[in-house]
């Protein structure tokens, strides 16, 4: 006979209850996981970041000369094709003046590509890439990182995934740096689905190593100002990051503008500028960007720089120096101190360029404010730089004055040649056009390490006052001029007057800017 311990029975009972009790509660622990894992891949499937999506628009396709490098049979041509600007052109309407639409809205084809990312965001090397598009006050690009395939006569950019993805997306922008401008056609953006047997990836070609930048041009170049804040200056920033290894690709292509700034456009990139709207070869990048970004008018933001490079204007303007081999990097010295070179204060005076404008928002007594500037110590040289003149002459005879003075206008884009330290002094007419003015030169000017003085005139040193007469509303209320719209504002204060400086009310600006020179 076995004896049994009483108290040990229901011990061992309690055991197996204890041993069966954590078995279940180990397979609950593990469905439960599971259950948990599976919710977020759907959930972030369902709920991947978003991007907006470019309204397309109908722009005619227009035929231009095929063109491989920069300024190929173009020269330094003053011709004025592609712009509003030149000689007796009226200028193109600034930007923040214009009925921009502002950046494009979503529609329900767009939703964000689900990333793959390394701990600093990027795409790993051979994920299913991704597609980043941003939208600034004046501009909308796109960053395609991947398997990236360009189709320049049908106008798109493909990024093709390694797997499959749910749903196939476009973007179609245009790839000036302003919305919404006539002539340009849009460049598409697709990211395929490749489990789509209705749009197979195009095969490469021709396969590129380096990243690609898809630019516009046309718009308003030809426009001096425009020249420099809707090209010149953004593709300076979206490109100075690869030092030279960047393939551009250009639609609306522009013969005579590439031909005019070559030396800019050759230290940008080591390649040849292909045609977009004429290269029939599907070529493949890991990396393309879409469009230029203009953060403000001519005029850089560092913190809206890509690439985590940090660039300024004081970074273009070196970059000019650089590439058009300006010899003064400080104006002036009547110290002797930082004057490139050394001066004699007693045979040598701060030199000021007077911009003298052949048309509107001209300069009516030229002589007397040469008398003014004379007297207050400046050595005077008039100048009137024309659209045809070759960018490195104008560039080396503005880099060698330490102040520029003119009337607001595209002649004032030459301040990014002055050395740093010297003196920007704008004349701006009547009007209420100050925050335009500081806007466009102002603030751009100060960032270039200048030295930015404004001079705004009286009623009575302008035209208008005798053209108009004293009861016009242009002349005794600007404010209704500007609450009818910006065609009133351009054809009045910007088309219709002209400038009679007052001297003497004018002498307290020269004697600020030899003030400032004299502390260099």
């Amino acid at each position: 006979m076995v004896s049994v311990d009483k108290q040990a029975a229901p011990a061992a009972g309690r055991g197996l209850l204890s041993s069966w009790a954590q078995r279940h509660l180990n397979l609950c622990f593990v469905a439960g996981f599971l259950l948990v894992l599976l919710t977020y891949l759907v959930v972030s499937q369902q709920f991947a970041a978003t991007s907006p999506v470019a309204v397309p628009t109908t722009t005619p396709h227009r035929k231009h000369q095929a063109i491989k490098s920069p300024g190929a049979g173009a020269g330094e041509a003053g011709s004025t094709q592609g712009g509003r600007g030149g000689a007796g052109k009226t200028e193109a309407r600034p930007a923040h003046e214009q009925q921009q639409q502002g950046p494009p809205k979503a529609d329900g084809r767009a939703r964000g590509v689900g990333l793959k990312r390394d701990d600093d965001g990027a795409a790993k090397p051979f994920d299913n890439g991704k597609v980043v598009c941003i939208a600034s006050p004046f501009s909308y690009t796109c960053d395609v990182f991947g398997d990236v395939r360009t189709n320049g006569t049908a106008h798109t950019v493909t990024l093709v995934p390694v797997t499959s993805r749910p749903e196939r997306r476009e973007w179609s922008i245009q790839a000036y740096a302003r919305f919404n401008m006539t002539g340009i056609p849009n460049v598409t953006v697709t990211q395929l689905d490749s489990t789509s047997a209705a749009s197979p990836a195009p095969a490469c070609t021709v396969t590129h190593r380096v990243p690609a930048i898809v630019l516009a041009l046309g718009g308003h170049l030809g426009n001096y100002f425009h020249d420099f804040s809707d090209a010149l200056v953004p593709l300076f920033v979206a490109s100075r990051r690869y030092d030279g290894e960047v393939q551009l690709l250009a639609s609306n292509i522009q013969p005579w503008w590439l031909g005019k700034y070559e030396a800019v456009v050759r230290r940008l990139t080591k390649y040849e500028v292909l045609d977009l709207d004429h290269d029939d070869q599907i070529r493949c990048f890991r990396h393309v960007t879409v469009g230029l970004n203009m953060h403000k008018e001519f005029n850089i933001v560092p913190e809206l720089v890509p690439g985590g490079v940090p660039l300024s204007m004081l970074n273009f303007t070196a970059f000019l120096r650089e590439t058009y081999s300006l010899p003064r990097a400080a104006p002036i010295s009547l110290t002797n101190k930082k004057s490139s070179p050394p001066v004699d204060r007693k045979k040598k005076k701060p030199r000021l360029m007077l911009l003298d404008r052949g048309h509107y928002r001209k300069l009516v007594n030229v002589p007397e404010i040469v008398k003014a500037a004379e007297k207050a110590g400046f050595e005077v040289t008039i100048a009137d730089p024309r659209f045809n003149v070759r960018v490195k002459e104008l560039a080396l005879s503005v880099n060698s004055f330490d102040v520029l003075l003119g009337v607001h206008g595209a002649g004032l884009t030459n301040s990014a040649f002055l050395p740093p330290g010297a003196v920007v002094i704008q004349v701006v007419p009547y009007g209420k056009l100050e925050p335009m003015a500081q806007r466009e030169f102002g603030d751009p000017a100060a960032n270039m390490g200048l030295r930015y003085l404004e001079y705004s005139i009286s009623v009575e040193e302008s035209t208008l006052l005798e053209t108009l007469g004293p009861h016009h509303p242009a002349i005794k209320d600007p404010d209704s001029v500007h609450r009818s719209g910006w065609d009133k504002v351009a054809e009045y204060y910007l088309g219709k007057q002209n400038v009679r400086v007052d001297v003497e009310r004018f002498a307290p600006t020269l004697a600020l800017a030899l003030d400032h020179l004299r502390r260099q």
